[in-house]
């Protein structure tokens, strides 16, 4: 039995831009979500929205969040 772990970089950030970039808490009027930025400016959300950081940085670290198919 094989169990998915999310990579460390943004796939939709890489399908989209053609940039392979780091996985990141971000922040948005709508909460907290895991995504990538360049220049401290957002490029992709990659998972749902949680209601505080560390709820998003728990979720990243452990990899139970849900990876979004569009942008």
């Amino acid at each position: 039995m094989s169990t998915y772990t999310h990579p460390a970089y943004g796939k939709l950030a890489w399908f989209y831009t053609d940039q392979k970039l780091p996985l990141q808490v971000l922040q948005s009027a709508n909460g907290y979500y895991i995504g990538t930025s360049v220049n401290n400016e957002p490029v992709s959300r990659e998972s749902e929205y949680f209601p505080s950081r560390p709820d998003a940085e728990t979720a990243m670290r452990n990899g139970i969040w849900t990876q979004r198919v569009t942008p």
